[in-house]
């Protein structure tokens, strides 16, 4: 009991890692039939009133009143470049280059986390967490990359502008990360998180009225297989995964916590074989295999 409570933080990712698994693959189902900005709109207003609910039950309040100024501010930032900019750019990702490539690339996430975490949280890193961190991006580079025959270079095996879009992703996840860690200061992890979704809410609100997609938002409320897949992700996503990785911040460092999630891409290889039928290389499991033992090193 005493190793669990000591190691909360990287338990509660783990979580977080396969809460993502879930909610990856039905997001991607969703953004393939609706598109990206009303999944990203209706999925975090699904979530909030999952969680909104659960803190009533939880906390005695339906909102976050006891947040401080600080909190809001921080928190509310967080939600902005987490949600908005990263998540805007992860789901057109999933629409491209699906939900097993971009959480391959999201995997990024790790060492940006860090970096940030050094130069606003003044976290450090041990040797062996460097270490882990080094072999999980490697076996990801393997998964990622081909070569078509031999003696030919090695090349990128996916489009482009999917591979740009993840990019855009992780860099928004990884500072929404640590600037969570930096705005909860001691505050609840789930209310910590509805004022993300809060702000998140806020930020696509503009972005739709500004794009004049409101059309397409209420369209898409009718599309009940888009919905119930939504559902399902928002329940996972924003309401468990999301709160998951506030505990998991707030009891380890982020950039440990940012690497124990990023092993999404491991625990989605078995749905994409089994229930989407997708051809998984050699060089891809390999790659799963070798992000598992660096995960693994932060345990050591």
């Amino acid at each position: 009991m005493d190793y669990i409570i000591s190691h909360l933080g990287e338990f509660a990712a783990i979580a977080v890692a396969v809460f993502w698994t879930i909610t990856s693959l039905a997001f991607e189902s969703a953004s393939k039939k609706i598109g990206s900005i009303p999944v990203n709109i209706i999925r975090l207003i699904i979530g909030f009133l999952f969680i909104s609910a659960f803190t009533l039950i939880s906390r005695g309040k339906l909102l976050p009143t006891d947040a401080s100024i600080a909190n809001w501010i921080w928190l509310s930032l967080s939600g902005l470049i987490g949600f908005v900019f990263g998540d805007y750019f992860l789901f057109k990702s999933y629409a491209v280059i699906g939900s097993r490539f971009s959480m391959l690339i999201m995997t990024l996430v790790p060492p940006i986390t860090a970096f940030f975490g050094w130069v606003l949280l003044g976290e450090r890193l041990g040797l062996m967490q460097f270490a882990g961190m080094i072999v999980v991006l490697a076996g990801i580079a393997m998964a990622i990359f081909s070569r078509n025959g031999k003696g030919e270079k090695i090349s990128l095996k996916l489009a482009p502008k999917g591979v740009l879009y993840a990019l855009g992703g992780a860099l928004g996840q990884a500072l929404g990360l640590v600037l969570s860690k930096y705005g909860m200061e001691g505050y609840d992890s789930f209310a910590s998180t509805q004022i993300r979704i809060i702000a998140g809410i806020a930020g696509f609100s503009f972005l739709i009225t500004v794009f004049s997609k409101w059309k397409s938002v209420i369209t898409s409320l009718g599309n009940i297989p888009a919905m119930k897949a939504l559902t399902i992700g928002a329940f996972f996503g924003p309401f468990l995964g999301v709160s998951f990785s506030l505990i998991s911040v707030k009891h380890t460092e982020a950039g440990i916590a940012s690497t124990i999630m990023a092993i999404v891409p491991i625990l989605i290889l078995p749905p994409a074989i089994w229930i989407y039928k997708q051809k998984i290389t050699v060089r891809e499991v390999l790659g799963a295999i070798l992000s598992v033992i660096g995960v693994a090193l932060f345990f050591i």
